[in-house]
């Protein structure tokens, strides 16, 4: 009922959906652009029209107050910023003890302009040894779009070459928020 709710107010917003489903019901899946809130209720609804039961990690205090069940019941796992935690392993550990999970990551971080993308989205599915699938919300041509499975091996800058195709011409809500597809270049060392 949902995914058909779902596809019938695509239509009548006059988005499409195009998918290729992985081999596996395990992988993280990349969601980019993220340039505004809409992005969230469209892909949940995407979400909803391609069957997928997703999760997604968010700012712990996203599930707090009145609306913090809504978010969890959605698929939200809370994680907190202030504190180093091991996150890669503790996802690994998820995707062990799990029969089908898929993370929903936004590799931007956020909604405005960055210069780089955060890269966990690679180590998580580097340390559970799933694959990394990638999706777009193209506002250019109201098109959802997921495929484009891979295993991403030692090399994060081959990665990244896979990942900046796929997203080529690709349009944000807001196409000046977009951030660069690039890993946070290395700090230079201390003199």
């Amino acid at each position: 009922m949902m995914a058909w709710i779902s596809r019938w107010i695509y239509k009548l917003l006059g988005w499409t959906t195009e998918v290729e489903y992985p081999d596996t019901k395990k992988y993280v899946l990349i969601v980019a652009p993220h340039t505004s809130n809409w992005d969230f209720p469209l892909g949940m609804l995407a979400a909803r029209i391609l069957r997928l039961k997703v999760h997604y990690l968010g700012k712990h205090t996203l599930f707090e107050g009145p609306f913090g069940w809504f978010f969890k019941y959605l698929g939200g796992i809370p994680v907190r910023r202030d504190k180093v935690h091991n996150m890669s392993q503790q996802m690994a550990q998820r995707f062990a003890e799990a029969d089908e999970l898929v993370l929903a990551i936004a590799p931007e971080g956020t909604r405005k302009k960055t210069r780089h993308w955060k890269m966990g989205f690679y180590h998580i599915a580097r340390a559970a040894q799933v694959p990394i699938v990638m999706a777009y919300l193209d506002y250019g041509n109201k098109k959802v779009r997921m495929g484009g499975a891979f295993y991403p091996g030692e090399d994060m800058q081959e990665t990244l070459e896979t990942v900046r195709a796929f997203f080529v011409g690709v349009q944000g809500r807001y196409p000046d928020k977009q951030g660069l597809i690039r890993a946070r270049p290395p700090k230079e060392a201390a003199k």
